[in-house]
């Protein structure tokens, strides 16, 4: 008997999935614009997207984005959970405010939705994400926060005009060396992220668009 061919990024469909209608009505079922076959999940990438559904309810689509490919989508997620997750002189709310910005700066429809409703939710305040979203110098930000920031989308706008004067305004505002490499490694990996979004008008997960909405 023929094998039935695996479903395409534009194919995918979560069961079980509360469907939307209107712009974003398609978002959950066209992931991306590629036609790129799933491949066979790994155990430990199925034990993982079932994680994902027990603490989210869904699979993030960028998830399922990258499952063409194993190497890729655990390199993906190693590195995400490292820079995102793990131990750092950032706090998660920080981080997520970096990805935001950063997504602003490029415009990037997917990060912009999901990591805006992260940074809803982290900091319980709608109008942090929004303004994260439209424009972080907006925003009634703390010294430590806004130098961050700048530094961030410095990088990200200009990065060959970094200076030692830009560290240096990250020290003058509580960051330490690890800081500084970690701010710029976030930023870094969502401009990577951005690009590859972009590319392939990957489409954000419909329940991130009502999340923390007050």
């Amino acid at each position: 008997m023929a094998q039935k061919p695996a479903k395409s990024k534009r194919e995918t469909q979560t069961p079980n999935r509360r469907m939307t209608t209107g712009v974003a009505g398609n978002d959950d079922t066209v992931i991306t614009a590629l036609e790129l076959a799933d491949a066979e999940l790994t155990p430990a990438m199925k034990a993982y997207f079932d994680k994902c559904i027990e603490k989210l309810g869904f699979v993030p689509n960028v998830l399922k984005a990258y499952a063409f490919d194993m190497p890729k989508l655990e390199a993906f997620v190693a590195m995400y959970n490292d820079l995102m997750l793990a131990p750092s002189g950032l706090t998660k709310l920080e981080r997520e405010m970096i990805a935001v910005a950063v997504s602003s700066h490029n415009r990037c429809y997917y990060c912009l939705t999901a990591h805006g409703a992260a940074v809803r939710s982290l900091a319980d305040d709608p109008a942090l994400g929004e303004l994260m979203v439209m424009n972080y110098r907006a925003a009634r930000l703390d010294r430590r926060q806004r130098a961050m920031l700048d530094f961030a989308i410095k990088l990200t706008a200009e990065p060959w005009g970094v200076e030692e004067i830009d560290r240096k305004a990250l020290r003058e505002a509580g960051f330490s060396d690890r800081d500084i490499w970690d701010v710029a490694a976030v930023a870094g990996f969502f401009n990577m992220s951005n690009r590859i979004a972009s590319a392939t008008d990957m489409r954000p997960n419909s329940a991130y668009h009502g999340q923390k909405r007050g």
